[in-house]
């Protein structure tokens, strides 16, 4: 982890969160916030680590996970730039419930839970954003656990590939997915064995609706995925 002295927008010009601030909150969150810089794969916070900071993701790409048996991933959620992460614990003052790390080089705005606690309990605006952003945080977690424990296997890997779309979209040929994704990262997405996310993979390649270079995977027949997904 290293600081930085590279300059970015400040937060409340890159996530509507922070529009409700009044002028002074705001001068208070630039003079308070940090930017900070994490290489490929280094640690966040970890699972159980004493909530310290609420980030925000400004550039690259964050893998939120738990780890279980036999120390293997599931990840939760990958993030993408302006997403706020660890403010649930920092709210509740709690250890945090899961692990971050940098997917690849990141960089992040941190601002400590003693200054991000008194916003939320200085701004009521700020504090309805809040729980707007943690209720939306809470649906999609549930419906995640729905699908990766209901679903078979090729709904659930056409469901992280559609997540995939969903947070970084396409690469400049309108096919080829905006992220470079280990066989492994995808198969902890898609709560299965890394084998068997090969194999499901190499399945929708035959059946015409990816394809696959190394870690570049084009999405061919959106639609089809779509219906697997939802027929799970």
């Amino acid at each position: 982890m290293e600081l930085q002295e590279e300059t970015f927008a400040p937060m409340w010009e890159l996530n509507p969160l922070w529009n409700t601030l009044t002028e002074e909150e705001r001068q208070m969150l630039a003079r308070e916030s940090e930017l900070v810089h994490y290489k490929k794969n280094e640690i966040i916070h970890q699972d159980g680590e004493e909530s310290r900071y609420t980030w925000m993701l400004l550039s690259g790409k964050v893998r939120i996970y738990k780890e279980g048996i036999g120390q293997r991933q599931q990840i939760i959620r990958l993030l993408k730039p302006n997403d706020i992460f660890g403010y649930r614990a920092c709210i509740a003052e709690e250890a945090y419930n899961s692990s971050a790390s940098a997917f690849e080089t990141s960089v992040v705005y941190r601002l400590d839970r003693e200054h991000f606690n008194h916003l939320v309990q200085s701004n009521g605006a700020l504090c309805y954003q809040v729980m707007m952003m943690m209720a939306k945080d809470l649906a999609f977690s549930e419906i995640q656990t729905v699908n990766l424990t209901q679903k078979h296997i090729r709904g659930r890997l056409a469901e992280s590939l559609l997540l995939l779309l969903k947070n970084y979209g396409f690469e400049e040929d309108g096919h080829t997915l905006a992220m470079l994704l280990p066989r492994e990262d995808l198969a902890n997405m898609s709560n299965m064995t890394t084998s068997n996310a090969i194999r499901t993979l190499s399945q929708f390649a035959q059946e015409g609706l990816v394809n696959i270079n190394g870690r570049h995977i084009q999405i061919l027949d959106q639609k089809e995925l779509e219906k697997i997904s939802r027929l799970g």
